[in-house]
């Protein structure tokens, strides 16, 4: 089934959802933000390559910025960083362009390479709604890191691409029911630009129940 337009998710949401439910909850739903030096330092790097007025053609590729991108069949909305297009022999015609090209999406981050896929993801995201929009298949991208200063390439294997659409499923799950997770403390929280929001210390204080419980049992001993 179909999902309709005016339900599509923000494409860009699958990092916050990968990295934390609450977080990509009080975000998407409850229309919760904060920045700190972490997302200010992003927001900067990504100043530069999301210029849509700005594309380039250098010998066999075309750059495309900021370059809008959805999938129907996932409901889910966004940007790429940049999309390349380099020529091949076999590949996709595109309008006012002679030849085959080869689509190649690349993501920008303000660190360096994670632990964690949640990059890795978003650009798996990425590539699934390219393939939908261009009907071809693509097979790497890239997520440019602005600390080390370099590419790393990234294969868009089947089970990251399952991955992404179990994600992506849950989130309309939770989105259509209006439903934030519960806090669930983690040293990562740390870092986290909501976590003033979030208050998720409190987690881990005791249902008063269980302190009421606790201190009377205390006192009998």
């Amino acid at each position: 089934m179909e999902i309709r337009e005016e339900d599509y998710l923000m494409l860009s949401g699958i990092q916050h959802f990968a990295f934390c439910r609450r977080q990509w909850a009080l975000i998407h739903i409850e229309q919760q933000w904060a920045d700190n030096e972490y997302t200010a330092a992003g927001e900067l790097l990504h100043k530069n390559a999301h210029d849509p007025y700005f594309n380039e053609k250098r010998k066999d590729v075309i750059i495309s910025r900021a370059m809008p991108v959805v999938s129907r069949s996932m409901g889910v909305s966004g940007e790429c960083d940049i999309v390349e297009f380099r020529k091949v022999p076999d590949g996709i015609s595109l309008h006012g362009h002679r030849g085959c090209y080869q689509v190649f999406p690349v993501e920008y981050k303000k660190g360096s390479p994670k632990a964690t896929d949640i990059d890795i993801l978003q650009l798996t995201a990425q590539a699934l709604c390219l393939e939908e929009m261009f009907s071809a298949e693509i097979k790497e991208g890239a997520v440019f890191y602005g600390e080390t200063r370099r590419r790393e390439t990234i294969l868009f294997t089947d089970e990251r691409k399952d991955k992404v659409k179990a994600y992506f499923n849950e989130m309309h799950q939770l989105y259509d029911k209006r439903y934030t997770p519960k806090v669930k403390w983690s040293k990562s929280c740390n870092a986290c630009s909501l976590k003033d929001i979030c208050l998720p210390k409190l987690g881990k204080a005791p249902a008063v129940k269980e302190y009421i419980h606790a201190a009377i049992t205390e006192d009998c001993e």
